[in-house]
């Protein structure tokens, strides 16, 4: 067995070395029997100049390698160190292409020994990490990493970074590094020798299972709790009605309780709607406490009157998280009684343990698929949930995610998973809950399946109520993606191709018994290539469509383009013809498989759970299907009074391009389907009233004004004192000059901010056109070359673990769009100044703003003040909101937009946010107030 193993890390002036790129750090640290026994690092002189950015990024420059040896002169003692080790390093095959360049340039024939990439085995080993870079490894183990960029310091991270996945690896179930190790043939380095090392030390016959897992068929899954004891436990309890009361019971769960009068309103008014059965609207200020604010009368409440699980619903995934990991053990330690919540999910979040079982004996993976199948083996020994947004997976992980998630069509049954079965043990556990956690989504979805998703509830309560309406606006709504329905087709495959349709083909040889399905397999061949000709003669009229109506120079690349079938225009009458051919040739394409499928099943042939599994998929895929069929319909052949409209990027249009048809107003269906079901609603979030006024809010949900309680309770804290609101006066005005104009002007702005600022800003678009160039503008000009600079679309990561990468840094911006304008908390010294761009209006011509605009209209309203204006102020509001999270923060808000207070409807803006001390003027000006506060 290798028990050598050689770290390396290299500092280099390029990325190419064919072209001439040369080390000019090498560092090595030395790994045997566990300990490290060596470390040796050196500067290497490249005989060439090292560029600026690279001098920037290590801190290397000319002078430090002037007298330091050429490579050829460390060589002899490189090959030494790596005489019968594993060659090992983070992203290995950039370190490795180097070196032996470098080792044959000196006369070596190179190393051809055994690699390990250690960004392979964190991607294994850590399935739900947030990032795989040094840094964030480094981190998330409590290494010390103080000079990213330099060699020596980043061997000694990645050799202890080994050391700890030699630990995990060695530790886990052995059923767990058999299963990987046929996988990993399939990787870049070697990590199967290893494992084969590993495995040689074990007894072949020992399971090797932990206590804390169990093995369910072939798979080691993580031991969970039984579901919760049935009996609802008997208690004698009351609402505490007096303040004294709340404070003892908070008490109990704070440390140091700080009174918070405004929670106490908020608890009794949540619980005042519970009990006498009253929709209410309650807008919380930051720092209230809003969650244990709902959450303590909600259990009082639930247990009090035996009334069946009150619903918690979020926009976010984030707040999810948050509440089940942080507010309800909190809450679990105030309270007298037990209480029990469940998260639930929609059933494609879960895993099927059967089919990702029949999935590890598939051949010919691609590299994500083999990766990912590692990462779940892994996560399968430490998950709960069996939910897919614990795992940080690959794009093509997300595709093969399809492969094996939960679906409600089942041709095999098998006691022990169906007993292990994620999705069916959360929804049991949601039956006897009396919390039970979920998502706008979900619950809109669970009107549609008339209560099949969630038990029988009467009470709900919408966090970030908000969204309740816009997300209503997409549930009732429908869309049609290119590339999802390319993906879709590309499911079932073409005969020769191995997928689900050269797999049913398989079936049916095996079971023929001298009869002939309807169609022949060339038939179907056929029916699935026109099929694809159509999808993209259809998306090829959505996008000439899209450029007649844009112009020659459309002066943003993405788009939308609102549509009307009343146009009459060729355009639309020939993609409304493509539209029903398309819809027949999914009918056939229905009514083909289907008939395959009964003849299959009319076999009395025993098929494996392979083919089972294969009958399973085709089935979801079937389903599918028809609902592609039948949001074709609705958008194009069925009369329906919805706002159509094509989401394109000229780019790429090919490629990016939306339909997407949404009703204009959702008030009646909410009210007809939702609010006159439900005994009582409680809509909260610190963003529901504009001027003090519930009047929007309340016409969007359908909520009656006269039943419905509304209620304001303000921010504890002192923003007069917290925080500056500086608005620049030399910006122009957007639309009297070009973008670039103003894009040139904005970047000169927020470059003197930042360096006045010293970062741990974060800027907020309106338009993602206008953050790239400005993204891209900053990053060019070199004046702002010692921050951090990320953005949303550009630097990697969703918008959570972005904002978690953003908290690293002193020396840090963050350009953000749309889902940065709330949701996103940073609280303390982490975000010190906050940036609007432009007050957050809708576009006019943007289609459901021209739709709602035009029905105010027809009824002699005024479109601005009774929509446009209301839902930017709450925007704004959200965005506002980002800077003060708690009542040490302090900070600054810097509105580009002068309309704010040039403006007549400026005063809406401000008066709807906490009184802040305002100062207009220079930039100059104001970067001299800045260097001042902080």
């Amino acid at each position: 067995m290798y028990n050598k193993f050689v770290v390396i890390d290299l500092e280099t002036t390029g990325n190419i070395p064919k072209k001439g790129d040369r080390i000019i750090q090498f560092a090595a640290v030395v790994i045997e029997n566990g300990v490290i026994t060596e470390q040796f690092s050196s500067l290497i002189n490249p005989q060439k100049s090292i560029p600026i950015f690279i001098e920037e990024l290590t801190g290397i420059n000319d002078e430090m390698v002037k007298n330091a040896p050429v490579f050829s002169e460390i060589a002899e003692k490189v090959i030494t160190l790596l005489d019968g080790a594993y060659f090992v390093a983070h992203n290995v095959l950039f370190d490795l292409s180097f070196l032996q360049e470098e080792l044959v340039s000196a006369g070596y024939e190179g190393f051809f020994g055994p690699v390990l990439d250690t960004v392979e085995m964190a991607r294994i080993m850590y399935p739900t990490a947030d990032g795989y870079k040094l840094s964030d490894l480094a981190e998330q183990e409590n290494l010390n990493h103080d000079r990213p960029h330099q060699a020596d310091s980043d061997a000694e991270v990645t050799a202890e970074l080994l050391l700890i996945f030699l630990r995990r690896l060695a530790a886990l179930p052995l059923v767990t590094i058999r299963q990987l190790l046929p996988l990993s043939g399939g990787l870049k380095s070697d990590l199967q020798q290893l494992l084969d090392e590993i495995l040689e030390e074990f007894d072949p016959m020992d399971e090797g299972i932990p206590e804390h897992t169990e093995l369910v068929k072939d798979l080691v899954v993580k031991k969970t709790a039984k579901t919760i004891d049935m009996e609802q436990e008997q208690t004698n309890l009351s609402y505490p009605e007096h303040e004294n009361d709340k404070i003892n019971l908070l008490n109990k769960g704070f440390k140091s309780f700080e009174k918070r009068s405004g929670q106490f309103q908020m608890m009794d008014a949540v619980y005042r709607a519970l009990h006498y059965e009253r929709h209410s609207l309650i807008e919380a200020g930051t720092g209230v406490g809003k969650s244990l604010g709902y959450l303590l009368p909600a259990a009082y409440f639930c247990k009090e009157n035996k009334s069946g699980p009150i619903v918690i619903s979020t926009y976010t995934i984030q707040l999810q998280e948050q509440l089940l990991k942080k507010e309800i053990p909190l809450l679990a330690s105030i309270l007298p009684f037990k209480i029990h919540a469940v998260l639930l999910k929609g059933r494609s979040h879960y895993i099927s343990l059967e089919k990702f079982h029949q999935s590890l004996s598939d051949e010919n993976d691609n590299y994500d698929t083999t990766l990912t199948k590692m990462q779940i083996l892994v996560w399968l020994t430490e998950t709960e949930t069996g939910d897919k947004d614990e795992l940080n997976l690959s794009s093509g992980g997300h595709i093969f995610w399809e492969k094996i998630k939960s679906s409600p069509f089942g041709f095999s049954f098998n006691q022990e998973y169906s007993d292990r079965d994620f999705y069916l043990k959360a929804k049991k556990e949601a039956e006897y809950a009396d919390i039970i956690i979920t998502n706008h989504s979900l619950v809109l979805s669970d009107i549609k399946e008339k209560a099949a998703i969630l038990p029988n509830y009467d009470y709900v309560i919408l966090d970030e109520g908000h969204h309740f309406e816009k997300t209503a606006t997409q549930f009732f709504g429908a869309s049609l993606d290119y590339l999802a329905i390319r993906l879709l087709i590309g499911r079932f495959g073409l005969e020769d191709q191995p997928q689900l349709f050269h797999d049913m083909e398989d079936i049916i040889q095996m079971i023929s018994e001298g009869q002939e399905p309807l169609l022949h397999p060339f038939q179907l061949n056929q029916l699935v290539m026109d099929l694809t000709y159509e999808v993209d003669e259809f998306f090829n009229l959505i996008a000439l469509f899209a450029k007649k109506k844009l112009g020659a120079a459309p002066r943003f690349y993405r788009s939308k383009v609102r549509f009307s079938q009343s146009d009459g225009e060729r355009e639309v009458r020939a993609l409304v013809i493509s539209a029903e051919r398309l819809a027949f040739l999914l009918k056939d394409l229905q009514i083909a498989i289907k008939e395959r499928l009964k003849w299959i099943m009319k076999s009395k042939t025993p098929l494996t759970t392979s083919q089972q599994t294969t009958l399973e998929e085709i089935q979801t895929f079937l389903n599918d299907v028809k609902e592609l069929r039948d949001t074709v319909m609705n958008c194009f052949i069925r009369e329906k009074n919805d706002v159509k409209w094509i989401e394109i990027d000229m780019r790429s249009p090919q490629n990016i391009t939306t339909f997407v048809a949404q009703p204009a107003v959702v008030a009646d269906q909410l009210q007809e389907q939702f609010f006159l079901v439900k005994k009582a609603a409680v809509i909260t979030s610190a963003s529901l009233t504009v001027n003090d006024s519930f009047h929007f809010i309340l016409n969007e949900l359908g909520l009656d004004p006269v039943l419905t309680e509304t209620m304001m309770v303000s921010s504890p804290f002192n923003y007069q004192k917290q925080v500056k609101l500086l608005i620049p006066e030399e910006l122009p005005e957007i639309n009297t000059v070009t973008l670039d104009e103003f894009v040139i002007a904005l970047t000169e702005q927020i470059i003197s901010i930042a360096e006045a600022a010293k970062g741990r800003m974060l800027v907020l678009f309106t338009a993602y056109d206008m953050l790239k160039k400005t993204y891209d503008l900053v990053k060019e000009s070199g004046f702002l070359n010692d921050f951090v600079l990320m953005a949303q679309g550009i630097s990697s990561g969703s918008p959570a673990r972005l904002t978690r990468n953003f908290k690293r840094y002193d020396k840090a911006i963050l350009f953000g769009t749309s889902s940065f304008w709330e949701g996103v908390d940073i609280p303390g010294e982490d975000l010190s100044c906050l940036c609007i761009v432009r007050l957050p209006f809708s576009a006019p011509d943007e289609p459901l703003t021209e739709a709602k605009s035009k029905l105010i209209l027809e009824r002699g309203g005024n479109p601005f003040t009774e929509y446009s204006l209301p839902e930017a102020v709450l925007r704004f509001k959200q965005g506002f909101g980002r800077l003060i999270r708690t009542e040490t923060d302090r900070g600054i808000v810097v509105v580009f937009d002068k309309r704010i207070i040039t403006n007549q409807y400026g005063k809406s803006f401000l008066a709807s946010i906490p009184p802040v001390s305002i100062n207009k003027g220079r930039i100059d000006e104001l970067a001299r107030i800045i260097r001042s506060w902080v």
